[in-house]
């Protein structure tokens, strides 16, 4: 059974998820501020956060970059009831895995716990390749871990799914529509602007440990392309 952590400080709307996830099938723990929410995140045993944006005592986004900050890597799902780009742009950039709009559908976050889920658990057929090597970079699907040589670094679970689809088609040029069918799943409206930023995000952090700024490239109105040799453009 998976559990999910709702942190939400409106009663109608905590209930509501309470309710519809525990029809669902799904174990849940709630939290009804900030303080309280971030102290139960930091248990290892969530398959996934259901985040408020607008929280007392301590914000979501607060939230978001402390758990992240520690290195916990469970997914989390923001929900935020402002519908400007620039704060679903930055819960994207602190390590969110996604983000929902309020007012929304049972549908909608359902599916997108849905596709969250999929993406984190690492589940692979006997005959898929589970482990990429690809110059300095080796991603273990199965134990969900990427390293560059000896280094681990983190990756939210959706930085991962992106890594792990360029890595497995290394040299070859990606279509964003493609990414966001492969990573979020058809059946999930998300728009091309939020590829865009986790790549950006993958960009940085794959330059921290390399001199090279290119392992991954955008080409405009094309999509992206990772290698870990140049290619020449």
């Amino acid at each position: 059974m998976k559990r999910i952590l709702i942190i939400e400080d409106d009663p109608d709307i905590r209930m509501a998820l309470e309710d519809d996830f525990y029809i669902e099938g799904y174990a849940v723990d709630l939290a009804i501020d900030g303080l309280t929410g971030f102290n139960k995140a930091q248990d290892l045993n969530y398959d996934l956060i259901l985040l408020d944006l607008m929280l007392p005592e301590m914000n979501g986004m607060e939230i978001c970059k402390q758990i992240r900050g520690l290195g916990i890597g469970t997914p989390i799902i923001m929900l935020t009831a402002k519908s400007q780009e620039i704060d679903k742009v930055l819960g994207l950039e602190i390590g969110a895995d996604d983000y929902v709009t309020k007012p929304f559908s049972p549908h909608e976050l359902q599916a997108r716990v849905k596709a969250v889920l999929r993406r984190s658990s690492g589940l692979t057929s006997s005959n898929e390749t589970t482990i990429y090597r690809s110059g300095p970079f080796m991603l273990d699907f199965t134990k969900h871990t990427f390293f560059y040589e000896e280094e681990y670094i983190h990756l939210t679970g959706i930085e991962f799914s992106i890594m792990h689809i360029l890595m497995a088609h290394e040299g070859d040029v990606l279509k964003r529509d493609l990414i966001l069918d492969q990573v979020w799943g058809e059946d999930v409206f998300v728009t091309p602007r939020t590829v865009d930023t986790h790549l950006a995000n993958l960009r940085k952090k794959l330059a921290k440990y390399s001199a090279r700024e290119d392992w991954i490239v955008g080409l405009r109105g094309v999509g992206y392309r990772f290698a870990s040799t140049v290619i020449s453009k």
